[in-house]
């Protein structure tokens, strides 16, 4: 049984929930807020109650930074061109429908897979299962998203269990070396320039340093070897540094090899300066590493596979659980200092509730109704039950803010959240009605949008609570008393709860004998002339409005002839 809400209410609503939604770090995780419409059942009240009672003492300061890091882990199904199944021909509609990779029922003989499967003697032997033919679509996502394991490791620490996430980590640190090598590859044509680079760099001091230590008389030597047609002297002077060269060849060839994991000779030994790697040799060697990689990475995934096949389905539910987490942690830091209310036959009564929406809130305590025997705020020894209240007061002391508040309460309760109160005994009810004062809209226009949506808050029956920030301001004050008076006789006849903020409390008191009238006073001027008010009301009690001290200060902060009007007029107030 749902709520309902009228659309001040329903506004207020609205505020809550996108406070709650802001206070998200997943943007998924505030759809759980519909599971939370507010509800007339009083068992649904309830359970949600020890929901949250349960959950929320779970969520631990810092949590969110974890759940912030988490993101969806997604196993593509891919069609993969770099392997090829071999089976038995009666095997190959249901392989085919997999839609996974080649397959044939013929040896394959071409070297343009890198992998080769099969299920009759013939490559790899597998079974006929995505895990098997294609595991590499399983583990690489998990381990794209090791952040995000991680983080779920953390979170199952924070709430005290042991999550899967951690054990799959574990699995997957044998992978860590294929994806270095795998890196390495990515950057084959950049990390052999860089050596090429190297390399000449080096060759080049070589020169240098070989151009200096030729002396004078070893170059006449040379020279007399030269005319005589001895050429193998020219090899003589020039071979000590052709083999450093090919030293320094060698030198750079392996370290490209042990970077690589693999026997490599790229650069060209016809040439002394400068050296070059050849392209057909990079090329040879990227597709014979690229096949080793395949087959390696091919090879470990589907052994860790089998290991963590059996833990997928509860990382799943640990995935999705997290955008529960990140709920809770919201309402959590949302409801901080609020207080689950009691469930009361009585009506509406709470202590120390505060304004969501007003910072630093004078914490009021109300009620409308029966009184719960706990209810011990000042004054309350005035009520006597009553379901129709007049609030009556100062301007700008906080009159619509208490209906607000009034609304706020009501609202959570029925989500089945905390309250913003130290203690709170709420009825469950059917409908809320919160007619907020429209200041900017006067006329006959809008008395009779007002009139008629009193009326609709009237009719059937059931628990209604009724909030009604000062009708006589769009209205005569003689035609207010007895529309008002009417109306809130139909009310109280009904059992309906009413809260109505009017200036007219005098008026209505006559004409109401069965009402409540509180008042929420001025008490003076502070140093700067400003108003003190006390938003706390006080039951039982008409709260005289505030133009005295309004002409008090305006006679305090004029001079000349305008301070002896306004202290002419004060007089007027003090017989």
């Amino acid at each position: 049984m749902k709520l309902k809400l009228n659309s001040e209410a329903r506004a207020i609503l609205r505020a809550i929930k996108e406070e709650i939604r802001r206070r998200t770090v997943l943007p998924e995780s505030s759809t759980l807020l519909e599971k939370f419409e507010p509800t007339s059942d009083p068992e649904e009240i309830l359970r949600r109650q020890e929901y949250f009672r349960e959950k929320l003492p779970l969520i631990k300061e810092g949590i969110g930074e974890y759940i912030a890091r988490v993101k969806p882990i997604r196993f593509r199904r891919e069609y993969l061109h770099d392997r090829v199944l071999v089976v038995d021909a009666s095997e190959l509609e249901s392989v085919e429908g997999l839609g996974l990779c080649e397959v044939t029922t013929e040896p394959v003989e071409s070297d343009e897979y890198h992998i080769v499967l099969s299920t009759v003697g013939y490559g790899i032997d597998v079974e006929l299962l995505p895990s098997q033919i294609a595991p590499e679509l399983y583990v690489l996502p998990l381990w794209e998203n090791r952040e995000t394991l991680e983080a779920l490791a953390r979170i199952g620490e924070s709430l005290g269990r042991e999550s899967v996430a951690r054990e799959i980590l574990r699995e997957l640190a044998p992978l860590k070396e294929v994806m270095e090598r795998r890196r390495v590859l990515e950057s084959l044509d950049e990390l052999v320039a860089e050596k090429e680079k190297e390399l000449n760099e080096k060759i080049s001091k070589k020169l240098e340093s070989f151009s200096l230590t030729l002396t004078g008389k070893d170059l006449v030597s040379f020279l007399s070897e030269l005319r005589a047609g001895n050429y193998e002297a020219i090899f003589r002077h020039f071979g000590e540094i052709e083999g450093e060269i090919l030293e320094l060849i060698n030198e750079a060839e392996e370290g490209l090899a042990k970077r690589l994991g693999i026997t490599v000779e790229l650069f060209s030994r016809e040439e002394v300066y400068p050296i070059r790697a050849l392209p057909e040799r990079i090329e040879a060697l990227y597709r014979e590493l690229e096949r080793e990689l395949k087959v390696e990475l091919y090879l470990r995934s589907r052994k860790i596979l089998e290991r963590i096949a059996p833990l997928l389905p509860e990382l799943r539910k640990e995935l999705e659980s997290v955008k529960e987490l990140d709920f809770l942690r919201a309402v959590k830091d949302f409801t901080k200092g609020f207080s689950f209310p009691e469930l009361w036959r009585g009506g509406v009564a709470f202590i120390g509730g505060r304004h969501l929406f007003i910072e630093n809130p004078q914490p009021v305590s109300y009620v409308v109704g029966a009184k719960p025997p706990a209810f011990n705020a000042p004054g309350s020894e005035n009520v006597s039950g009553e379901g129709v209240v007049i609030l009556t007061g100062a301007n700008s002391g906080g009159k619509t803010s208490l209906l607000e508040l009034i609304t706020q309460i009501e609202v959570l309760f029925h989500m089945g959240f905390p309250v913003p109160a130290e203690r709170a005994w709420l009825e469950p009810l059917d409908e809320v009605f919160f007619f907020r004062r429209k200041r900017s809209v006067y006329g006959a226009g809008a008395f009779e949008t007002a009139l008629r949506s009193f009326v609709r808050a009237l009719r059937g029956s059931g628990k209604k609570l009724i909030l009604i920030d000062e009708f006589e301001a769009i209205t005569e004050p003689g035609a207010a008393v007895k529309i008002i008076g009417e109306l809130l006789k139909i009310a109280h006849e009904k059992g309906f709860y009413v809260v109505i903020v009017s200036h007219l409390g005098e008026d209505l008191k006559k004409e109401l004998p069965f009402a409540r009238v509180d008042g929420i006073e001025a008490k003076g001027l502070d140093e700067q002339l400003n108003l003190v008010v006390d938003r706390q009301p006080r039951f039982g009690r008409i709260g005289r409005s505030t133009p005295e001290l309004i002409v008090e200060r305006l006679a305090r902060k004029r001079g000349g002839v305008e301070r002896e009007i306004f202290e002419k007029i004060l007089r007027a107030f003090r017989p």
